[in-house]
């Protein structure tokens, strides 16, 4: 099918000539048709001499000259081919016109020649305009192969303005989108809307010197086509702009589920924190390359740490003393509003931004790391570019932080558990050695002091019965002060008032005994199981310790409330606050006993504003098969 069009386009072509050859050729192509017809018709004469010879023969020759050289080049063959038929076929011989049968001849002759010359102007016009159809089919094909075929969407304008200005001879082209150019730009130049106004305007800069009959075929012919292709290749470049966004996106999103994998496989290993810390800035490090990246964690004196830091090449930075947190500053920031910060540290103050200053960082992004409901610290990144952060920052350093908190928190429990698990041996052996040096130094030495006494009782039970009597008086009232020393030493152990009465009658007991008033609030419906009341205990009298030793507290404040599942322990003062709960008092040993049981201790004690310590504490028996999958390793040793 191609094949025959292009033979067809050519045919047509070559019949149809958009301008006529030389009137010279088409004589000489005259002569040569009128003597090839000529000849013709005397060969036909001779094959069939009864036959007279028609001059039909010459009218395919009128019809073919006028079609390529027009009208009238066409009447004058008709009058030559009517003479020429006159003077060789007509008998008898030789030239003798009669003026009838020529002037017939000549005015169908020319009538022909008249129709095949306008038929052939109306068939020159119809394939000028085929040709130039096709040629604008062309261009617009050319242009559409040019713009699509760019990568990006401004080498497709320009490759596609080229095509425009080669296919319609112009000097110069230029495609914009989106608002009309500024007139400026497009002094001395003619600007064309292209389209119909319905999709983005798409307009055609050509120079002011083009033909107006040039600007019409591009505005009618190609200009609706151009625009489609303009406004498909801005959402062919969106659509590949989304998709790279969405590949990034993914790439981003596996290389953070990677880098917590990591740190996730090194927390279940049992790894220190140290190592668990440096690995999570070298993961933040891989994230963003070219940046500065830390960990940070708060100090109880509102001061921060640097716990594991690494430069804009990944290297790690030694170990810095706590420093205070002073002026403008992502730390700070972070302290007051729990919430995400950036800063430019160029207009910041305080000796933390002057000490970034001094390093070069210009920008930098922080995110808060919160660990059981707590303020833990910052993942801080920096940036030693003048400009801005990357805006998918953020994005990407909240999602990895939400699951560093989690590592955080896995690591400090494992390292918490077995810390605990360390002085709660500890403590057994310092109990065992307490019971056992109580016992030495008292019921064991009466026990010995009385059988030395029964012997002697023994030996004067034959001569000396008062002296006998006396011993053994001795003896009996040696073993009731032995029976109440043993029971004083099990009252110290395990209270007797709270395995008769439980908790309430106990707390207010010590409350009672407290050298600090109290007001007590409890709504505990019933008896509680024997381990959560002794935990109570042990939590509220180690409380009403610490205040009355350290507090100056004018008054404390206990609140148990407990239901079906847990029970709930607050034990407030108004004191001179700053407790420490990781100083080594006995706050760490209650954290240890609240926590075996499955509960949640907290301290909250800000300097100068009293002291809250709260526990929550299950009802429930916990699972030690559950305590041993969320710490395999700790259960293993």
């Amino acid at each position: 099918m191609t094949v025959t069009s292009s033979v067809r386009r050519r045919l047509t072509t070559w019949l149809l000539p958009d301008t006529p050859p030389p009137l010279l050729v088409g004589v000489l192509v005259s002569v040569v048709v009128i003597t090839a017809e000529t000849a013709l018709l005397g060969l036909l004469h001779t094959a069939e001499p009864q036959r007279s010879p028609t001059a039909v023969i010459y009218i395919l020759g009128v019809v073919a000259l006028t079609i390529v050289w027009g009208v009238r080049l066409g009447v004058g063959v008709a009058v030559a081919s009517s003479l020429v038929f006159n003077f060789v076929h007509v008998p008898p011989g030789g030239l003798h016109l009669t003026a009838v049968q020529d002037l017939q001849r000549a005015v169908v002759f020319a009538i022909v020649a008249l129709a095949s010359g306008g038929l052939a102007d109306l068939a020159r016009a119809r394939a000028m305009e085929a040709r130039q159809l096709a040629a604008e089919a062309d261009i617009a094909a050319d242009v559409a192969r040019c713009v699509l075929g760019a990568d990006d969407l401004p080498s497709a304008l320009r490759s596609g303005a080229r095509c425009v200005a080669a296919g319609f001879g112009l000097s110069s082209v230029s495609i914009e989108i989106g608002d009309a150019p500024d007139p400026a730009k497009a002094a001395g130049a003619t600007v064309l809307e292209l389209g119909d106004g319905k999709r983005r305007p798409v307009w055609l800069v050509v120079p002011d010197d083009t033909p107006p009959a040039t600007l019409e075929r591009i505005r009618d012919r190609i200009g609706s086509s151009l625009e489609e292709v303009v406004n498909t290749a801005v959402k062919r470049q969106e659509l590949l702009g989304t998709l790279r966004a969405s590949q990034q996106a993914t790439q981003a999103l596996l290389s953070e589920q990677a880098a917590l994998r990591r740190v996730a496989t090194m927390v279940a290993a049992g790894g220190p924190p140290g190592t668990v810390f440096a690995a999570v800035t070298a993961e933040l490090h891989r994230l963003f390359r070219g940046f500065h990246t830390a960990l940070l964690r708060y100090e109880p004196d509102r001061s921060v740490r640097t716990v594991s830091e690494r430069d804009e090449g990944g290297r790690v930075l030694p170990d810095q003393p706590s420093r205070p947190i002073e002026g403008e500053n992502i730390v700070g920031k972070i302290l007051r509003t729990r919430r995400t910060a950036q800063i430019d540290y160029d207009t910041a103050s305080g000796p933390i931004a002057e000490e970034l200053r001094a390093r070069g960082v210009h920008r930098g992004l922080g995110v808060p790391i919160i660990v059981d409901g707590e303020l833990w610290g910052v993942t801080l990144v920096l940036s030693y570019k003048p400009g801005p952060v990357p805006a998918d920052a953020e994005n990407r350093l909240l999602a990895f932080t939400e699951l560093v908190a989690t590592a955080i928190a896995n690591t400090e429990n494992r390292a918490r558990l077995v810390a605990s698990r360390g002085r709660l041996v500890a403590a057994a052996d310092d109990a065992r050695r307490r019971i056992e040096r109580d016992l030495h130094d008292g019921p064991q030495q009466r026990i010995v002091a009385l059988a030395l006494r029964l012997r002697m009782a023994e030996d004067a039970a034959a001569g000396d019965v008062p002296a006998a009597r006396r011993l053994l008086s001795d003896t009996v009232r040696n073993l009731t002060e032995i029976h109440e020393s043993m029971t004083d030493l099990a009252r110290g152990i395990h209270p007797a008032l709270l395995t008769q009465g439980g908790v309430c009658p106990m707390l207010r007991t010590l409350a009672r005994r407290s050298i600090v008033p109290v007001e007590l609030r409890l709504q505990v419906p019933g008896r509680l199981p024997e381990r959560v009341e002794v935990a109570v205990y042990y939590v509220v009298s180690e409380a009403l310790t610490n205040i009355a030793k350290h507090a100056q507290a004018p008054v404390a404040l206990i609140t148990v409330d407990a239901d079906e599942r847990s029970i709930w322990l607050s034990v407030r003062d108004d004191g001179a606050g700053g407790a420490d709960p990781e100083a080594g008092t006995g706050l760490v040993g209650l954290r240890d006993r609240v926590e075996a049981l499955g509960g949640r201790f907290g301290v909250v004690s800000p300097p100068g504003q009293g002291t809250t310590l709260t526990a929550e504490i299950p009802l429930a028996q916990p699972d030690p098969h559950a305590v041993a999958e969320s710490f395999p390793m700790a259960a293993a040793g």
